[in-house]
């Protein structure tokens, strides 16, 4: 059956100028995800990612294992949902909804902890039929992007293959919630835990798409004990 690993890039540089680029960790976990993959037998028949540049670097430096080269085709649906557009638009707009929420935004958005809890505020009203008058890109657009570029992935590539797909954690809670048949409200669920350079396994055989695992880290656990390293990052 054919199969695609939808992967999460490294972690990136968060608090930087360049939040984009991969940190130094985060090159290392893309490292140990390429080793893993080559050690498992996993090649890929073709390889996919965003244009955001840690999605790139992320597939750049796991392929650079693999026993053949794979086209990288470079498709911008796949990118991430655009978090700083909507900081800067739905603040305010939860903000008259939840006036409790003004501390944590006074606390600022440097530290990693009150950022998420200010996203899962700001994303679950985004994908909610509340959100209809912001000038951002809305959750409808967002999403039908991200499925229909899924299934012309699946047709251009036909059955049989094995198929690597780098992303991001937004667009890949995106993808498990439409393969399960879920609605908006549940996205989050799947967006929050989701670990740097985890993998999720989806097979497909026609227009059909199961999940055989999500968010599987443990080869960063293993490797990272064996190797005297600590791998696993959320952001």
């Amino acid at each position: 059956m054919a199969s695609i690993y939808v992967i999460r890039h490294g972690q990136a540089s968060f608090g930087e100028d360049n939040y984009d680029k991969l940190s130094d960790k985060g090159c290392r976990q893309a490292e140990v995800l390429g080793e893993y993959l080559r050690d498992c037998g996993i090649q890929f028949d073709a390889t996919y990612s965003g244009d955001l540049q840690r999605q790139r670097k992320t597939a750049e430096l796991a392929t650079a294992s693999q026993a053949r080269p794979s086209t990288h085709t470079i498709d911008a649906r796949f990118n991430e949902i655009k978090n700083e557009e909507q900081f800067k638009d739905l603040v305010p707009r939860v903000l008259e909804i939840d006036p409790s929420l003004q501390a944590l935004v006074d606390l600022g958005l440097g530290s990693s902890k009150n950022y998420q809890k200010i996203l899962k505020v700001i994303f679950n009203y985004w994908v909610s039929p509340a959100c209809t008058d912001s000038d951002i890109q809305s959750w409808a657009d967002f999403s039908g992007k991200v499925h229909t570029a899924l299934h012309e992935l699946i047709a251009a590539q036909g059955s049989g293959k094995t198929i690597g797909l780098f992303t991001s954690g937004g667009t890949i809670a995106t993808i498990v919630a439409h393969v399960l048949g879920l609605s908006s409200q549940h996205v989050y669920t799947f967006y929050e835990p989701i670990i740097n350079c985890s993998v999720t396994q989806l097979f497909y055989s026609g227009d059909r798409i199961s999940m055989s695992y999500f968010n599987d880290h443990s080869f960063l656990d293993v490797l990272g004990v064996q190797k005297g390293e600590r791998l696993l990052t959320y952001r």
